[in-house]
């Protein structure tokens, strides 16, 4: 990044600090504080600045409405315990009641606005609710990757009324991660992709044949390509109108000389919720059955190519991984990873939420706060959220 909070004298000024605290909340109680965690360099650097920091963040999809159940009033309290002091939160995100709670605060002193999307201007990327968001503030801060993929009020138009406009901490550290994968890296590249859907990957594996020399491809949309392969699957989940393109991208990583290395055996029961698992003697899935996780022969195969990688993104889990019947694939791909001593980038998304229940984390040189925004960037486009800060330092 051109411009981050290190170029700031931002002493006695109120910041706009657009964070992601889109977390997870179960009756009143955000039952994961991960994202808001990443954010705390950010926020306590600004405050040990003497800046009045008012953050600001998107949570779930309340489309334009008030949504009691999707306040940020539980996260203003969880960001209020981390930091070890009282954290202001204003019920609204614009108008007179954010004004006078700003007109509130001491210098160093942390703010919490309410849910931006319970304004219909925030999705439509309006300048005048943009301008709205702005008025109290003097300088903006984008800490908040997972949404840089979005032109949304608080990521883009906001920027034309508020000078300086830079990156937090946070998008600085992501941006700088995810750029060493697009440059010259260490090799093997190996990059290990999972997940239900091949349609939502095809842009990342086609800039990805340019660069690596390996792609590992479980989780469901491995289906794809097995069907694409003749291969029978079962009951497997599959996107049968994706089975063309699944054909291109077998014969585009054959032409580039890219191993795409797929499933040689799978886990697999008759239904999800069925108590009998067991492994495939091949790579064929019986009719009648569904492949819920990779099989060990695919847990081997996949470890050892890994354990010769000096360079590895993995995006994606290998299986239904919130079942434990199905967990076992994701788990050990995962350790493996955590444990290669190259560098390793897990791309957010479920990725991350595996990491995190198999207690992974410390393993990896960076975890993505950003499933979506990670996998755009890595794909080679343009990101909402950076070009206006860029647009701001020209």
């Amino acid at each position: 990044m051109k411009q981050t909070i290190r170029d700031l004298q931002p002493a006695g000024r109120t910041i706009f600090l657009r964070v992601d605290f889109n977390v997870p909340i179960t009756q009143g109680t955000v039952t994961d504080d991960s994202r808001v965690v990443a954010a705390l360099p950010t926020i306590g650097e600004l405050s040990r600045a003497g800046a009045r920091v008012l953050c600001a963040s998107h949570l779930g999809r309340p489309q334009g409405s008030r949504r009691p159940d999707l306040s940020m009033e539980p996260v203003a309290a969880v960001l209020g315990h981390l930091l070890g002091h009282r954290v202001l939160f204003i019920p609204e995100c614009h108008g007179p009641q954010v004004a006078k709670g700003v007109a509130t605060m001491g210098d160093g002193e942390v703010a919490l606005l309410e849910n931006l999307r319970f304004a219909p201007g925030e999705e439509k990327n309006d300048p005048d609710f943009a301008r709205q968001l702005a008025a109290p503030a003097s300088i903006y801060v984008n800490d908040a990757f997972g949404t840089a993929h979005r032109a949304h009020a608080s990521t883009a138009a906001i920027t034309r009324f508020l000078s300086p406009a830079v990156a937090g901490l946070l998008l600085e550290r992501e941006v700088t991660s995810l750029s060493r994968l697009l440059g010259p890296v260490d090799r093997p590249y190996i990059v290990v992709l999972g997940g239900a859907k091949i349609s939502g990957k095809i842009d990342l594996m086609e800039s990805l044949m340019e660069r690596v020399d390996a792609i590992l491809v479980g989780g469901a949309m491995s289906h794809t390509l097995l069907r694409a392969r003749g291969i029978e699957i079962g009951r497997s989940r599959v996107e049968e109108d994706r089975v063309d393109m699944a054909r291109h991208i077998l014969e585009r990583a054959r032409t580039r000389g890219v191993d795409l290395v797929l499933p040689v055996d799978h886990l697999v029961a008759p239904a999800v919720d069925s108590d009998t698992v067991e492994a495939t003697s091949g790579v064929a899935i019986p009719a009648g059955l569904m492949a819920g996780d990779v099989g060990p022969r695919t847990v081997d195969l996949f470890s050892r190519r890994i354990q010769e990688a000096a360079t590895i993104l993995w995006n994606g889990p290998m299986g239904i991984f919130e079942n434990p019947r199905f967990a076992s694939g994701t788990r050990c791909i995962g350790a493996a990873i955590a444990a290669s001593p190259g560098f390793s980038v897990v791309g957010g998304g479920d990725s991350a939420a595996a990491v995190r229940q198999f207690h992974l984390g410390d393993g990896f040189s960076h975890i993505s706060t950003g499933g979506g925004a990670s996998l755009e960037y890595l794909a080679g486009r343009s990101l909402p959220g950076l070009a206006a800060l860029a647009e701001k330092d020209t």
